[in-house]
């Protein structure tokens, strides 16, 4: 089983599954979303705030669902729920750089998967991160994903061993 500690070691390994360039992987697709950095994401000395990759994350994982799994899944009966997030630097980014986000699954189950995160900017690696994601009823009780989801969802998905090599 793939545990929360694990997922951090195997994205800081480097290795040719998660390396620099996230379009070289084992997954038989991998979404990618862009965002461009603007004064208002950066601080005083012109680095981009932490809260941000957190925040693109989130939009980046709204977009995959809606293009790419479920168009109107959101407005189903159930909810996607964050159990954990992580995120963390590898570089720093700037004002008008255009930030490549790279989305990929890893051990996608019935009610549950991982949601991997890699920041790029002119194909280098800046930041990276996951999302463990729920399903949820509306009555906050985990659920099955509702049916054709999860098939969907393992289009995205990383081979166990590209984590764990």
């Amino acid at each position: 089983m793939l545990m929360r500690e694990v997922i951090p070691q195997a994205l800081n390994r480097g290795n040719a599954h998660l390396s620099d360039n996230p379009l070289t992987t084992d997954a038989p697709k991998t979404f990618v979303h862009s965002f461009d950095i603007y004064l208002k994401d950066s601080n005083a000395f012109m680095n981009t705030y932490f809260a941000r990759y957190f925040e693109w994350q989130g939009v980046c994982r709204e977009r995959w669902f809606h293009e790419c799994i479920h168009d109107d899944l959101l407005g189903s009966d159930g909810m996607f729920v964050t159990k954990r997030a992580h995120q963390e630097y590898v570089h720093e980014t700037f004002p008008f750089q255009r930030v490549d986000c790279y989305l990929n699954t890893v051990q996608v189950r019935q009610c549950s998967a991982y949601l991997l995160f890699r920041f790029c900017v002119d194909g280098r690696k800046v930041s990276q991160g996951y999302q463990q994601i729920l399903y949820a009823g509306r009555d906050r009780k985990i659920r099955r994903f509702p049916d054709g989801i999860v098939e969907r969802v393992k289009e995205y998905e990383l081979p166990l061993s590209a984590l764990t090599e």
